[in-house]
């Protein structure tokens, strides 16, 4: 019972640090909130046109939740910690408590832990995210066909654990992403101008 509480706090805690909106504030751009989607990730960091920023962004958010799941699997010796720490920093993400439980999408912080816990499922998962990127320009569609396919991709080539939590994560991204699923279905998402970002 111990693991499974330090594992929660410990992730969810990490998880719910808004890099996204540290970062551009020191870059004095002011509150992403108020810009695009109002998302703190990194595709709405891009938005400002400040490529490395959002890289750094995309690096914060992938590491945090990738942290907690290594350490927690380290210090407890089980893998199934390492996904109870990964899964809280993705809900430490989505719903930070000191932005009011207001916070991302949790696409990055995803793809962050499925990386390290289960490696060959994370890097499919993020070139189905690059390939609908690039073929689409849609950040929505692209992360929810990557997170409804990671756990195929696990049940595939990785254990019951590792499907059962990104089916769960799969479902949050759904219910996270309603707004953009109305937005896509009557043409009216943004798209992502990788050209225009410098």
């Amino acid at each position: 019972m111990t693991g499974y509480i330090t594992s929660i706090v410990f992730g969810y805690l990490l998880g719910s640090i808004p890099f996204g909106l540290v970062i551009t504030r020191l870059a004095g751009l002011g509150d992403i909130r108020k810009i695009g989607s109002g998302n703190i990730g990194a595709t709405n960091v891009l938005r400002t046109g400040r490529k490395d920023l959002a890289l750094l962004t995309l690096l914060f958010d992938l590491g945090k939740a990738a942290l907690a799941a290594v350490l927690m699997r380290t210090v407890f010796h089980s893998e199934v910690m390492g996904f109870v720490a990964g899964f809280s920093a993705v809900i430490g993400h989505n719903f930070p408590v000191w932005l009011h439980f207001k916070g991302g999408k949790g696409v990055a912080s995803t793809l962050g832990m499925m990386l390290v816990l289960t490696p060959i499922t994370g890097v499919l998962t993020c070139l189905t995210w690059l390939f609908m990127a690039f073929i689409f320009h849609y950040s929505s569609l692209s992360a929810l066909t990557a997170l409804i396919l990671a756990p195929v991709y696990a049940f595939v080539f990785s254990g019951q654990a590792a499907v059962i939590c990104y089916a769960l994560l799969g479902i949050l991204s759904l219910w996270r992403h309603r707004a953009n699923i109305k937005r896509l279905l009557t043409g009216q998402e943004s798209k992502i101008n990788f050209k225009k970002a410098k």
